[in-house]
């Protein structure tokens, strides 16, 4: 039986294809909208045809006959610097009732953090602290508030604590940090409030931050499926 270009696709099929145009990619044949582009034309496909014409203007690939080699693991980013030599508080206390309290720019956080919120809020970030421990320990107790936690990559967020009628949010990671990265461990007891921990770059603001999560995960869902 011969091969009509015009047969309906397998799954296989369809992500052969996919796979062949992020490998086109990843050689710079093409930039990343006009990759996003042929994508989505590959994803709504429905016959070989039309995943031929996706690649009838680019380069061969050299390894389109020899087996396709398993991606590698995504290597673990460089983890933040500790400075053990750097002066540090055993512990200390933030309080927020019935008002806002913040700790940000240039700082060092202690080995233990303990932060209370009653209906307030506490804004704790750490894209310019100076770690002078590899784990800081953050105790919250958050009722009827909010502390949001704001991390630089290549630092490890581990939540050990207890919401009831409350949120707690984690960074989303598409990469690992370094096993040797330094560790924030979030516990305690969140009420009607809210703990929310998010990764920025030094500088990003909150909404570039949010577009290139969004664009990241985009990313992953569509080399991880072909549907």
């Amino acid at each position: 039986m011969t091969d009509s270009p015009k047969r309906t696709l397998s799954p296989e099929e369809r992500q052969a294809a996919v796979d062949r145009l992020c490998a086109h990619f990843a050689r710079d044949a093409m930039n990343t909208t006009e990759l996003e582009r042929r994508l989505d034309i590959a994803y709504a496909a429905r016959t070989r045809a039309e995943l031929v014409a996706l690649e009838q203007d680019l380069p061969a690939l050299r390894s389109e006959t020899s087996p396709a080699a398993p991606a590698p693991a995504p290597a673990p980013m460089a983890s933040v610097p500790v400075d053990p030599a750097r002066p540090v508080q055993e512990s200390d206390l933030v309080v927020s009732i019935w008002g806002a309290t913040e700790r940000k720019g240039s700082w060092v956080p202690p080995r233990q953090l303990n932060a209370v919120t009653v209906m307030g809020g506490t804004d704790l970030d750490f894209r310019q602290a100076t770690f002078a421990t590899e784990t800081v320990s953050i105790r919250v107790l958050a009722l009827m508030g909010g502390v949001d936690i704001v991390v630089p990559p290549g630092v490890r967020v581990e939540w050990g604590g207890i919401a009831l009628m409350g949120g707690v949010s984690t960074p989303e990671r598409g990469t690992p940090p370094a096993p040797d990265a330094p560790v924030i461990r979030i516990s305690g007891f969140v009420c009607m409030g809210g703990v929310d921990v998010v990764e920025r770059h030094p500088g990003e603001s909150a909404r570039d931050a949010r577009k290139r999560i969004k664009k990241d995960r985009k990313a992953r869902r569509r080399l991880a499926s072909g549907d």
